[in-house]
């Protein structure tokens, strides 16, 4: 099985692109759910939130104010990276555990949506593709403050956040150009959809496994006749 990266920027249409690729088939892992599932209440990353960030960022049936937090981070780029330092070492296990599900499915390849994937960094060692949902920042903006209801203001300050869109596209193996109508996405989607399908990526994944599992076996195999020996 090999993996393949979806990214973009906020408001860039990723979620729209990763919901066409599920609807063709595409096992996906969204980062965005398993984020909002490390955070639970009672578990590790919950606890460590409420303690750097205190109790006021806590709603009254006990989760995380999603929307306070956001503010606060989205303000501040040391609160930022202290987040990200808590939440991403326990989205990245709780994703490994799905892929390792996908695999002992029989699955050729799986699609991980992460948002901040160039950011990190830690994910793209592993892909074979790498995906970036592009628009130009005029419509980016625009979508923004549509969709969250932001001032200008606001919106560039979330855009100014994050890594540029220019440089993701720069970094990227494909890119899916989102600024004009949903039908000429959709059509973007369909190419790399068949890339994806007709990729013999997973053969040589396989192959590198097998070689793996059988030098394991034969380096157990020698030790063992060692020790009887």
């Amino acid at each position: 099985m090999f993996l393949v990266g979806l990214t973009g920027g906020i408001a860039s249409g990723k979620s729209s692109v990763s919901s066409m690729l599920r609807e063709l088939g595409c096992p996906i892992i969204d980062a965005d759910v398993v984020a909002r599932k490390v955070v639970e209440p009672h578990t590790r990353a919950y606890s460590r939130i409420v303690y750097h960030f205190g109790p006021e960022i806590v709603l009254e049936n006990g989760e995380i104010d999603r929307q306070k937090l956001g503010q606060i981070i989205f303000a501040s780029e040391e609160k930022r990276r202290l987040l990200n330092s808590i939440t991403h070492p326990e989205i990245h296990k709780e994703m490994l555990k799905e892929i390792l599900l996908y695999f002992l499915r029989g699955y050729r390849y799986v699609v991980l949506d992460v948002p901040l994937l160039f950011e990190t960094r830690r994910l793209t060692k592993f892909l074979n593709h790498t995906v970036v949902v592009y628009c130009d920042p005029a419509t980016q903006l625009q979508r923004l403050m549509q969709r969250d209801g932001l001032t200008q203001e606001q919106a560039e300050q979330r855009v100014a956040a994050q890594m540029p869109l220019n440089e993701k596209r720069g970094l990227a193996n494909h890119v899916i150009e989102n600024s004009g109508s949903r039908e000429d996405t959709h059509r973007q989607v369909l190419r790399l959809h068949t890339k994806l399908e007709d990729s013999m990526d997973f053969l040589l994944v396989r192959a590198i496994a097998i070689a793996a599992t059988a030098g394991l076996s034969g380096i157990l195999l020698y030790a063992a006749r060692i020790l009887m020996s």
